[in-house]
């Protein structure tokens, strides 16, 4: 078994576990992508972290796109909303779509304080815990509601907390989010205002995963950890606990039974000091041909220090930083093109205008030569899936000039 991996053979692991080894109009699905092929991608990757960022398009629609090319986003829909659902909302890296097979051991390992109600002084507490029998009940005899619907029909006092983080919550909504993270109340989907519509979670779980007993912590987290090495292909301890947001020493001591059952060997990366974790199911290929835009919630970066251990990529999206300090934009996209992050894109999509905007492009250091031509043809795709007509360049970057004569030129341009 390989004990030791080149930055580029580790690089390719990576970029195929995550299943971004071929550009997407090199696949079989290219054409139709089918709900199927998403389950199957699913099963690959795991999750689908979601965010509610819509200044280009919700986030946890471009990790599908990048993998299997354009579709139709009503098939997340589909897969997540409607029996037997093969996605389902919970806590994971973040607030997610995961296969319900991964619920119960989830649950067990939530940590999340600031979620519910552990953050609030104990007296504020003991007031929120009164209106969770409420909740439950109304919504035990109900459709699935959002949290606006649901404190007006328990005529709940419509006062934001002002405490944790500095959530606007109501009340109703704090609890709603404390019995979600219980794993009591879940997510039948979501309004177009990309409110959460909650039901019992007894109603949302396939019935192949419903009325499971309580996992053991231990084994649970050796499923966890296992899903997220098989899904990075190799890594540190580190990366791995962060795919399913794990504590650190529970991954470790995972880590530690899975290799002894072989799944999992050590092996050092050239150049990097800290120990890897490779997964023995892991592809090894010697070349991988990825093309690929990554939304910056993409399962490939989960973890920053990972990218730019691997990648020598330091990222940070832009969105939480102040625009004064924002190096790159607002919604950076890394752009991934073999084994390499080569460069990072600033994108709005202006639908008024029907115009996929490129508020700036920059290269990285080594960046091949024809980076701009092949990211104008994923800019492109993008701009089409997104039913948009034009891409736009602004001259901001490095980047952007290549990349402007690049759009001019490009075929189909309108």
């Amino acid at each position: 078994m390989v004990t030791r991996l080149g930055p580029a053979a580790a690089r390719r692991i990576a970029i195929a576990a995550q299943a971004l080894e071929v550009p997407h109009g090199q696949r079989p699905t290219s054409g139709r992508v089918t709900s199927a092929h998403i389950a199957a991608l699913l099963r690959r990757i795991h999750l689908l972290q979601i965010d509610s960022v819509n200044v280009l398009c919700r986030s946890h629609y471009l990790p599908v796109l990048a993998r299997l090319g354009p579709y139709d986003r009503d098939l997340l829909h589909r897969l997540s909303e409607r029996p037997p659902r093969r996605l389902m909302e919970y806590w994971a890296h973040e607030a997610s779509y995961i296969r319900p097979e991964h619920f119960a051991d989830l649950r067990v390992w939530q940590r999340r304080r600031w979620v519910g109600l552990s953050a609030l002084p104990e007296e504020a507490a003991a007031e929120h815990e009164q209106i969770a029998a409420g909740l439950v009940e109304t919504l035990g005899r109900s459709r699935p509601m959002t949290a606006s619907a649901l404190a007006v029909a328990l005529d709940h006092d419509h006062a934001v907390d002002r405490v944790a983080w500095g959530w606007n919550w109501t009340p109703t909504k704090r609890v709603l989010e404390h019995l979600f993270e219980r794993g009591v109340v879940g997510a039948a989907g979501r309004t177009a205002q990309f409110e959460r519509r909650y039901t019992l979670t007894e109603r949302v779980l396939p019935p192949a995963v419903r009325g499971a007993p309580e996992p053991d912590p231990a084994a649970a987290a050796d499923r966890l950890t296992e899903a997220a090495a098989r899904a990075l292909g190799v890594g540190t301890t580190r990366s791995v606990a962060d795919y399913f947001r794990m504590p650190v020493q529970a991954a470790t001591d995972s880590l530690t039974r899975l290799a002894a059952d072989g799944v999992v060997v050590p092996v050092t990366v050239d150049g990097l000091d800290q120990p890897h974790w490779l997964h023995t199911a892991a592809r090894r290929p010697r070349r991988v041909e990825a093309r690929a835009l990554l939304s910056p919630f993409d399962s490939l970066i989960f973890h920053r220090p990972r990218v730019e251990q691997l990648f020598g990529f330091h990222y940070r999206i832009g969105i939480y930083t102040p625009p004064d300090r924002r190096e790159h934009g607002y919604y950076v996209l890394p752009f991934l093109l073999g084994d390499r992050l080569v460069a990072r894109v600033d994108l709005k999509a202006d639908r008024q205008h029907r115009t996929l905007l490129v508020q700036a492009a920059f290269a990285e250091p080594k960046a091949p030569q024809h980076t701009a031509d092949e990211l104008a043809a994923e800019l492109g795709v993008m701009a089409g899936w997104l039913d948009l007509d034009d891409v736009a360049v602004a001259p901001r970057g490095d980047l952007a000039p290549a990349l402007a004569a690049a759009v001019a030129r490009a075929p189909g341009r309108r």
